[in-house]
């Protein structure tokens, strides 16, 4: 079992309840899944960016990345709909918390500077969203096989029903939030 998973099992989720004063214990919120993505644009020019793309999230997360579409037809980005404009993988389960574990306590302290994740990217439903700007911090990458430095989008799905709660969860599971 993840490390994470059983801090949440034996110290977060007692915690959660004694503070909020749940009636339940299936309301108390938990993380129910870590989406990361990333775009990238200049692969309607060059299609093997996607698979460089596909091959790093891969190895990051540790489950094969999906090709995203676009949705829409946009002529000021030169876009149709229907053209690959990224990768996505959500992760469920304990890929999910081995993951925020890796990114927690190994990869967002190799962040150069780095003072804690913003408390503020809640968007009013519990869940959180975190952007990285390099793909680096992640010990799987080599620095040597990469062809372009890429950001990614990590959003953090909770079932809590308000930003208090998820920030309190967040929070407990480890999240390093700035002070």
């Amino acid at each position: 079992m993840a490390r994470l998973k059983e801090k949440y099992t034996a110290e977060v989720a007692p915690a959660l309840f004694k503070k909020f004063g749940y009636k339940s214990t299936m309301q108390i919120p938990k993380i129910d899944k870590v989406v990361v993505n990333v775009g990238c644009g200049e692969a309607r020019e060059n299609p093997k960016v996607l698979d460089a793309v596909v091959k790093d999230l891969s190895e990051i997360t540790g489950q094969k990345a999906i090709i995203t579409i676009a949705k829409k037809s946009v002529a000021n980005f030169k876009l149709r709909e229907g053209m690959p404009v990224g990768a996505k993988v959500t992760l469920r389960g304990d890929k999910m918390w081995e993951f925020l574990d890796r990114l927690f306590n190994v990869a967002l302290p190799r962040v150069r500077d780095f003072r804690g994740i913003s408390a503020n990217a809640f968007d009013g439903r519990g869940n959180y969203a975190l952007g990285i700007k390099e793909q680096l911090i992640f010990p799987e990458i080599d620095y040597d096989k990469i062809d372009k430095i890429r950001g990614m989008d990590i959003v953090i799905c909770t079932t809590a029903q308000s930003d208090e709660e998820a920030r309190e969860l967040l929070t407990l599971v480890g999240a390093p939030f700035e002070r």
